[in-house]
């Protein structure tokens, strides 16, 4: 049952005398049952509760809830808070008595019953240690996950009980490889894409991390006439993915000596794998067909470094 309060209440007096078991009291007047309630509405079938007193501070003194409310006439239960036989059989009163909203020992006890159940849901000794997180490994299934170390992050890892963990990795670098090349490569067809013989795998320890790529491309515009061109660029997850594409202006090539310009790509990736991944680059002409766009073309060494970086 819901138990009403009110700040507001007016107390009444008995319109007539009640033995111990009635189940019902009449007040003096509708008026006197509305201002008893001080404001609150009792719920139809008996599920709230209104306590109060009658004829308080005397021998005949007897708590009882109010449940039920019509015009002037109260439903009760009788003999609560230790007075009478607890709902069953309370104390005789005559008409006149006098009826007053009241606080009493149930209500106290009811309350501490309530943050004790609560304070039992989980149990503050449960925590035992500075740090403490409470978790769960399952549905109301809570548990204790203790502190890291300093420095430490939290991050969720489901091969845990509780799907989280500890962890000093968060935006390390785990491991570094490098890929090279001098060996050369071209293409003439404009939008056609070569490969430029650069490339690097790398295998992640874990699918939530990511791979940071950095590139220096040396590549070479082929087309005499002594103005520079442009080359689309694209660098590539795999065989089908393209995580990067731009374009780049390239010298022209007009003698033996001249060297080409190093194209700088820096890109992070998510690969979202655990399996080996391999990146590598490609080149187009981005002029007129039949010019020249060259990868290594005098020699010169292109590199790329992929890093697993911690997720």
């Amino acid at each position: 049952m819901t138990r009403k309060y009110s700040s507001i209440s007016v107390e009444t007096t008995l319109a007539s005398g009640i033995n111990t078991t009635q189940t019902t009291m009449q007040v003096v007047s509708s008026a006197a049952a509305t201002s008893l309630l001080g404001g609150q509405t009792l719920a139809a079938g008996n599920v709230d509760i209104f306590t109060v007193v009658i004829d308080p501070d005397t021998a005949s003194e007897e708590i009882v809830f109010i449940t039920d409310v019509s015009g002037d006439t109260f439903t009760i239960s009788r003999g609560q808070a230790g007075t009478g036989s607890a709902g069953v059989s309370g104390i005789a009163h005559s008409a006149g008595a006098t009826v007053r909203h009241v606080l009493t020992s149930s209500d106290l006890d009811f309350f501490r019953n309530g943050v004790a159940t609560a304070d039992a849901a989980i149990a503050k000794s449960t925590l035992t240690a500075k740090g403490n997180i409470l978790t769960a490994t399952a549905s109301a299934t809570p548990a204790v996950l203790g502190v890291g170390t300093n420095g430490q992050v939290l991050k969720a890892d489901s091969t845990t009980a509780s799907g989280l963990a500890w962890s000093s990795d968060l935006g390390r670098i785990l491991q570094v490889v490098e890929g090279t090349t001098t060996s050369s490569a071209s293409g003439s067809s404009f939008g056609t894409f070569f490969d430029t013989n650069l490339s690097a795998t790398i295998t992640p320890t874990s699918a939530s991390n990511k791979v940071l790529i950095m590139v220096s491309q040396a590549g070479l515009y082929l087309s005499p006439g002594g103005s520079a061109g442009s080359a689309n660029f694209v660098l590539d997850r795999g065989t089908s993915s393209t995580i990067s594409q731009s374009v780049y202006s390239l010298s022209n090539y007009t003698n033996a000596v001249q060297l080409g310009q190093f194209i700088p790509v820096v890109k992070l990736d998510t690969p979202a794998t655990t399996s080996a991944v391999t990146y590598k680059t490609r080149l187009a002409p981005s002029g007129a067909s039949g010019t020249l766009v060259g990868a290594q073309y005098l020699g010169e060494r292109s590199t790329m470094i992929l890093m697993e970086v911690a997720g």
